[in-house]
């Protein structure tokens, strides 16, 4: 039997990494499942729901006896001490500090980070990068339909017409893609930009007019699907083929980072300037440097309008997944699951780094530092399918991190 832990996340994190539905299945598989109380009341899930599903909930976790903790938030180095030897860690890790993964190495601990979990076909169930950009893709439409003075549909009445707004995402990953097909929806007309080479294609099929900035779509193809950076005259040319296009844009949305970088900036302030008063800007990128200058995470920034007459709001947004804490925890948790499932043997707990997703996703293992041992080499990625497909499983910026883009 594998004791399996999910804690209370600390404040402001609203997301759980295991909720009833995920407990069940855990439980019938054998396993003991320990949840903090009030694990789950920001996901809308309260302690009686665990329970019935088979949790002991707990007011601590004793984090010695626990084979398998499940977290969302990257854990600090004084819980990474109390931490059994042998224990295994699944969650989000980033920013892999120095302190942290000397904490980590120091425990024995195996630590699973879900963003190095490998960009292939079989690592998509535990692609939590992805499950989490969905949602934030999602929600970067709706800050700016609450902000936008106008409508999103076109609208025929008897007093008028109403025509649609007109709404520019750039980033067409997972997040830039839910996004189109979210403003799509609300009755927006959307064009869409990214750096990779399936781009367009994929903005495409999800009702987008692609933006060609006239650029070699090679240079801002990176490994396994994702974006890289572009030299810095591409990214001026890459700017001055979009602002004109911003300019016409009432809503501006941007999703756009490359894996391990700073956020790309797609749009200065002279760019969102240029933008009709009353138009909003949504930076789902803001809390990685950003990719609209000016951005703040967690902030409405306004910009004067170069028209004269009003301003453009500049949304930062912090994590934006945790602003919909029921569905992003759901996602989150059947990643967890299905990363338990490849740890659990017949004999209980066993990490396989001869498995390409536990290699990949293993920062540290056995006292040893994998991201700086040399010897400790990472399985190769499968670039023909990545995590910032069109079709991407049910849910797997985030940040993470979306192409062009999280996350």
């Amino acid at each position: 039997m594998i004791t399996v832990a999910s804690p209370r996340e600390p404040a402001p994190e609203t997301r759980v990494a295991l909720v009833p539905e995920t407990v069940r299945a855990l439980t019938r598989a054998g396993h003991r499942v320990l949840v903090e109380e009030g694990a789950g009341l920001a996901a809308g899930h309260p302690d009686n729901e665990y329970v019935d599903a088979g949790a002991d909930v707990v007011s601590g976790i004793d984090l010695s006896t626990v084979d398998i903790l499940a977290h969302v938030t990257p854990l600090p180095p004084p819980s990474i001490a109390r931490l059994r030897r042998g224990a295994v860690t699944i969650g989000l890790m980033a920013p892999f500090t120095d302190e942290r993964m000397a904490a980590l190495t120091d425990a024995g601990v195996t630590a699973l980070a879900f963003e190095k979990v490998p960009r292939t076909s079989r690592a998509q169930a535990v692609d939590v990068l992805s499950s989490q950009a969905l949602c934030a893709g999602y929600r970067c439409v709706l800050e700016a339909a609450i902000r936008l003075p106008r409508f999103f549909p076109l609208a025929m009445t008897a007093a008028g017409t109403v025509p649609p707004a007109k709404v520019v995402v750039l980033g067409i990953g997972v997040a830039g893609l839910q996004a189109i097909a979210t403003a799509k929806r609300l009755g927006a007309t959307v064009a869409a930009n990214d750096i990779r080479p399936s781009s367009a294609e994929e903005a495409r099929s999800v009702g987008a007019t692609f933006i060609d900035v006239g650029l070699d779509t090679s240079e801002g193809a990176g490994t396994g699907g994702y974006a890289r950076s572009l030299g810095e005259d591409s990214a001026a040319r890459q700017q001055a083929a979009l602002a004109p296009h911003i300019a016409e844009a009432d809503v501006l949305i941007t999703t756009a980072g490359v894996p391990g970088k700073s956020a790309p900036r797609l749009a200065t302030t002279e760019m969102v300037a240029a933008m009709k008063p009353g138009s909003v800007v949504v930076d789902m990128l803001a809390a990685s440097g950003g990719n609209v200058e000016g951005s703040r995470p967690g902030e409405d920034v306004r910009v004067p309008s170069s028209r004269g007459g009003g301003e453009i709001t500049i949304v930062g947004l912090t994590v934006p997944p945790a602003d919909l804490p029921t569905d992003a925890s759901r996602l989150y948790a059947k990643n967890v699951a299905t990363m338990i499932g490849f740890l659990s043997t017949d004999d209980g707990l066993a990490v396989d780094l001869d498995d390409d997703i536990l290699a990949g996703a293993a920062i540290t293992h056995d006292g040893h530092n994998r991201l700086t041992d040399p010897a400790a080499a990472q399985p190769p990625t499968e670039a023909a399918t990545s995590a910032e497909q069109t079709n991407p499983p049910a849910e797997a910026p985030a940040p993470e991190t979306d192409s062009g883009n999280p996350a």
